[in-house]
């Protein structure tokens, strides 16, 4: 009899190809997210579980589910996973890293052009119908060339944004735990420098780090008001990493020029304020948004899911190896 394999979430069919392989495969063709009681329900015989970020996969739904061997997360994060409940019960968590790099990174990029340039409310100044003519001082922008970006978290995706910083002629100054990888740092100028002077330097802030209970609102009322007024926010990282309140007040008073979100803190929910201001893109979470690198996320979650059915010793992606020793000892 083949594993069972439950999707919370159809994703795309390089990876369901795969498993249907190898496994009973179980999907939710809904066009909307499970809660627990519905993931429960329908996981109930589940080896395996493809989870998406917006999935509450909590102790409750990890201790129900008492033949569950691995889940494994269609994205980079996993804080939608009580992870020590899952190694508790010697239940393997994986993710999907490095593959969503250079998506994010240019989706980064985009977002910081777009608040620079003023595109959108360009756009929508022409569709209008209010372009009456080339005028001087008509849209004037920021030019990226000979300005600070600050670089909050200098992990792969970080530095994936240095890079196309530094082809853009910015300077690049970063903060993160610790310095990163000297090597690297050197490869595009990187200055390593506290939190406060990031923010007190940058004219482009952009945030990379993960959401965890020091990083949630890093970027709070203090943190803007170190800000220049004139530079520019960007957050392709974590919603809950920026208070959408004070940084809506500060754009609406002046003290900060424009802002680029990818994600919101009470996500898929964007705060109201923000919606109502011309100097905010919002875009709805497409960091990794291109048709390579999702597809590549469900084959790395179906290789994972494979692995870990078949009773591999290593499993790919792993972000709590100690489940495996405990499942095994």
């Amino acid at each position: 009899m083949k594993p069972r394999v439950f999707v919370t979430y159809r994703i795309p069919e390089a990876g369901l190809r795969l498993l249907r392989e190898q496994a009973e495969l179980i999907v939710n063709e809904e066009d909307r997210f499970l809660n627990e009681e519905e993931i429960i329900s329908r996981a109930r015989d589940a080896e395996a579980l493809i989870t998406l970020l917006q999935d509450p996969i909590t102790a409750r739904v990890i201790e129900a589910l008492p033949r569950l061997k691995i889940i494994a997360n269609y994205a980079v994060g996993y804080n939608n996973i009580d992870v020590e409940a899952a190694t508790r019960r010697g239940v393997v968590v994986t993710h999907t890293p490095d593959v969503l790099t250079d998506a994010t990174a240019d989706l980064t990029m985009a977002l910081i052009l777009a608040v620079a340039r003023q595109v959108v409310a360009a756009d929508r100044f022409v569709r209008e119908g209010r372009f009456t003519g080339w005028k001087p001082e008509l849209w004037l922008g920021m030019e990226l060339r000979g300005k600070t970006i600050g670089i909050v978290g200098m992990g792969r995706i970080g530095y994936a944004v240095a890079r196309r910083a530094v082809a853009f002629g910015m300077e690049v100054i970063y903060h993160n735990r610790r310095p990163a990888n000297p090597t690297l740092a050197y490869l595009v100028g990187a200055r390593y420098v506290s939190l406060q002077e990031l923010l007190e330097q940058a004219d482009v802030v952009s945030l990379h780090c993960p959401l965890t209970p020091q990083t949630r609102h890093l970027i709070d009322r203090h943190a803007l008001e170190r800000m220049k007024p004139t530079a520019i926010l960007i957050n392709t990282a974590r919603g809950p990493v920026v208070d959408e309140a004070a940084l809506a007040e500060a754009l609406r008073q002046g003290r900060l020029a424009g802002a680029g979100l990818d994600v919101f803190e009470e996500e898929p929910r964007v705060h109201p304020d923000l919606l109502s201001l011309p100097n905010v893109v919002l875009t709805p979470h497409i960091g990794s948004a291109t048709r390579e690198a999702r597809e590549q996320m469900a084959i790395m979650c179906a290789q994972s899911v494979i692995a870990a059915l078949s009773g591999e010793v290593e499993v790919s992606h792993m972000v709590n190896p100690e489940a495996l020793l405990l499942r095994n000892g």
